[in-house]
């Protein structure tokens, strides 16, 4: 146990100094300091950032128990990404930048009005504190209990030793986002993804060295031919995410997640200029190609060593699996590298949390005037009260039927389709009025809740996404036709046009051939 003490704590705490050196000279005083990380990051940064924003303990958990139970199919979460960081990359970011943008409902308002830009505020923070960060934080609970067994060494059940998880994580991630801003959040992100990828490469490699006797080949065949069933990527129609989502919802809620989330772009909104933007995301897109062996794979092996034992409760899959390969004297190392992850996800969305309810709500609708010192502390105060309420809210999520990943997507949807569908009309079609954005807004809403979560219809909420994007634009384009307003938005074509970076086109087109081939050597 001493040297599981001593992996952890060594880590951890390498992670925090090394933060801490890096800060020592920055002074949080302004609002572009405190939330856009003083515009200094680059490529690599934003890209560690961005993937530790991304991967946390609800895809080493969630996925894992996902593809245990259904397959190398959950793949396209992953995968997929990487087309959508392209086009983010091309299209999306340098309009943003080139409006000067600090949040994506500041874009709302400049392409459509004031009132439109408050309630996208609201909508995203509230998606941020009551789906994301209870999630990511009991998730992460159930992993580190896994490792130290806090329930047994202090005599409590295991569901108190969730909890008491649950709020330690929660107030040292609440520490990084409150008093380091997105300058600490991305730095520690970009250590504690080095410990990601190393420490979550282990449990395959060496589960699969395990299984065939010294040879990783062997193993991973030996895995495959136990059920070649579990790696058809394109999978049934009636599996838990069809082949043909790809085609309806997937890709716009890839869109939406890599282009147009607070939590994502705000690490390129604070680059030091759009060549490093564009280079953060198309690192992004090549790590995404990576991430499955992290976090799909150690699920087939699980199928391996477990069969359809824990079919029931796939979110343990995981834990047993680490605990079954793992060497002891890692276990310390591989719990900070836990903690790692759910911290950098927890910051970072604490993070954005905070920044849009500064700029979007606080700054906009109650305090126009307020200095830019007095804003650095109300993004303080609001860490903590958006912190207290993700931590109250964790205990509920429980252990989810269909697994917490799928969960969080089910619930992402809410918000994430209505969203993208105005912003995506702000940027493509100016037929579009601000009347037509609203109503596309609420009927987008009202429509997914609808017949998800109180008709529950037989269709698949993945197309349900596609078909809600697809009424959202019929909505839109009818209430603008049928109620014409004159508008000028001279805001939008404001701002310095900035240099692409020469080698993006090339790049994109790689990573999209990456991906297909992805598809034709699994299918």
């Amino acid at each position: 146990m001493l040297f599981t003490y001593l992996g952890f704590f060594g880590f951890t705490l390498f992670v925090i100094f090394y933060t801490t050196y890096k800060l020592r000279k920055d002074k949080f005083t302004t609002s572009k300091g405190y939330f856009l990380a003083g515009k200094s990051l680059t490529g690599p940064i934003i890209a560690g950032s961005m993937i530790l924003t991304n991967i946390s303990t609800e895809h080493l958990i969630g996925m894992n128990g996902s593809s245990y139970k259904n397959g190398i199919i959950v793949i396209a979460w992953e995968v997929t990404s990487a087309i959508a960081l392209v086009i983010a990359a091309i299209f999306f970011i340098p309009k943003f930048i080139k409006m000067g943008l600090t949040t994506i409902p500041e874009f709302l308002e400049k392409r459509f009005d004031g009132a439109i830009r408050s309630i996208v505020a609201f909508l995203l923070m509230s998606s941020f504190v009551i789906t994301l960060l209870p999630i990511v934080l009991y998730s992460g609970a159930i992993n580190i209990e896994s490792v130290f067994d806090f329930s047994v060494m202090f005599n409590i059940s295991k569901e108190e030793s969730l909890i008491y998880t649950v709020l330690v994580i929660g107030i040292i991630g609440s520490l990084y986002a409150i008093f380091g801003g997105l300058k600490a959040v991305a730095y520690s992100d970009s250590l504690n993804g080095v410990g990601l990828m190393l420490g979550g490469l282990l449990i395959p490699v060496i589960a699969l060295f395990q299984i065939g006797h010294g040879d990783f080949f062997s193993g991973l065949s030996t895995v495959y031919n136990f059920a070649p069933d579990k790696f058809d990527i394109i999978g049934k129609p009636d599996s838990v995410l069809p082949f043909s989502v790809l085609f309806t919802g997937l890709m716009i809620n890839q869109l939406y997640f890599w282009g147009m989330n607070q939590a994502i772009v705000q690490r390129a909104f604070g680059a030091k200029n759009l060549v490093e933007a564009q280079k953060g995301l198309i690192y992004t897109g090549v790590l995404k190609l990576f991430v499955p062996i992290i976090i799909v794979l150690p699920g087939l092996i699980s199928f391996y060593y477990f069969q359809d034992k824990y079919y029931d409760t796939p979110d343990l899959i995981y834990p047993l699996l680490v605990k079954k390969v793992l060497p002891t004297y890692l276990y310390g190392f591989f719990a900070a590298v836990i903690l790692g992850a759910v911290l950098s996800t927890f910051n970072s969305v604490l993070n954005s949390a905070s920044t849009i309810f500064c700029l979007d709500i606080y700054k906009k609708n109650i305090n126009k005037n307020v200095s830019d010192s007095n804003l650095v502390k109300y993004g303080k105060i609001s860490s903590v009260v958006l912190a207290i309420i993700a931590i109250a809210v964790a205990p509920m999520v429980a252990y989810a039927p269909e697994g917490l990943y799928q969960l969080l997507q089910q619930l992402n949807g809410v918000f994430f389709i209505p969203i993208s569908s105005i912003i995506i009309a702000g940027i493509f079609f100016k037929q579009i009025n601000t009347k037509g954005a609203k109503a596309g807004l609420f009927f987008g809403f009202v429509f997914y809740i609808l017949t998800t979560f109180i008709l529950q219809l037989d269709i698949h909420f993945v197309h349900l996404w596609g078909i809600e994007f697809v009424l959202n634009f019929i909505i839109m384009f009818l209430v603008s036709k049928l109620f014409p307003t004159a508008e000028d938005h001279p805001e939008m074509d404001k701002g310095t046009e900035e240099k692409s970076w020469s080698k993006v086109n090339i790049a994109g087109v790689i990573l999209v051939f990456l991906t297909i081939l992805i598809y034709i050597l699994l299918s």
